[in-house]
């Protein structure tokens, strides 16, 4: 009986200390959350024998609107933007959706990411050139320079040598035999940094006689570099990003169905571009998880706007899904 009590007696003692030590530990934190700030968004880009093309919008908080005509009314006119390859300098001109110079639908369609016949439906404005003299050319490095209500903003990227695909092939996933992942085999230059971004488009007809996909898309982690295999060849595979949603079983979701016709778009990048689209891409991943590490996405543009000028430089693969 004595040894009951005493045991109680221990127990109980122990509870009240540990009470005692986490109310003794408890301290009131007051965090200062700075408040929003308007800042000007770059999302520019130049490719290999392409225009330079450059969206400017404003940052929006987070509590904003985000329905279409929010993000069409984001947009901004009236800047002066310029990009110059070192020898060559020329001011981008305005175009915007609806009022296209004749004969460069094709071509606006294909920066848009939108159908041709969806083009004057939007008031989308960007900025860009039809001149073939500040069009990528590999080995260049572009500057861009934005001036906007008496500020500044310049940004530096390059266009570096592509790497192409040693081979590409279709593969069928072991559960549905009809369906399978994108594979290709690569063979990284050795000793030097490389950076890749893995894009796809599936060009067979759909029943009204149009392509399939308007549009590369990206896939889920398109952005990898060679930290683990520089100067290997090996072989990977990629996902179908367009196999997502309404019409897709568990079974055939993210796959390529045989007999699908695929482009693959394998594009090369520098590193102060990499290093942005990684954290991007990581970002997009984890967001909304309380448990993931705040990750802060680094920019390549000076001056205090946000976004990125990227310069790519891409090869590309069709790939026939067939065993």
């Amino acid at each position: 009986m004595i040894k009951s009590i005493t045991y109680q007696f221990i127990l109980f003692a122990s509870f009240i200390g540990l009470t005692v030590l986490l109310n003794g530990c408890t301290k009131e934190v007051t965090i200062d959350i700075p408040g929003y700030k308007e800042q000007l968004v770059i999302d520019g880009r130049i490719e290999t024998d392409s225009p330079p093309f450059v969206l400017l919008s404003k940052s929006m908080e987070v509590y904003a609107s985000t329905d279409l005509e929010a993000f069409l009314n984001g947009f901004i006119s009236g800047a002066v933007v310029t990009v110059s390859n070192g020898t060559t300098t020329v001011t981008l001109s305005e175009i915007c959706s609806d009022n296209l110079p004749p004969g460069t639908e094709e071509l606006a369609a294909s920066m848009f990411g939108i159908p041709v016949s969806e083009l004057a439906n939007y008031q989308l404005c960007a900025y860009t050139s039809f001149d073939p003299a500040i069009w990528g050319e590999i080995g260049k490095t572009y500057t861009l320079t934005v001036s906007y209500e008496g500020q500044t903003y310049t940004a530096e990227t390059s266009i570096v040598s592509p790497t192409s695909f040693d081979n590409s092939y279709w593969q069928a996933d072991g559960d549905t035999p009809n369906h399978g992942f994108s594979w290709v085999t690569l063979s990284d230059p050795g000793g030097v940094f490389d950076a890749y971004k893995w894009e796809v488009k599936r060009i067979d007809l759909d029943e009204n006689g149009e392509e399939r996909d308007q549009s590369f898309m990206p896939t889920f982690s398109p952005v990898f570099d060679d930290e683990f295999f520089d100067g290997l060849t090996f072989d990977f595979w990629y996902e179908n990003p367009y196999a997502y949603g309404e019409g897709y079983t568990e079974d055939t979701e993210w796959l390529f169905e045989q007999g699908d016709t695929v482009v693959i778009k394998l594009s090369k990048m520098d590193e102060p571009l990499y290093e942005f689209m990684e954290k991007k891409y990581i970002q997009l991943q984890t967001a909304g998880n309380p448990f993931a590490t705040p990750t802060n996405i680094p920019s390549n543009i000076q001056g205090g706007a946000l976004g990125v000028w990227a310069g790519y430089s891409p090869s590309f693969d069709t790939l026939v899904c067939e065993p």
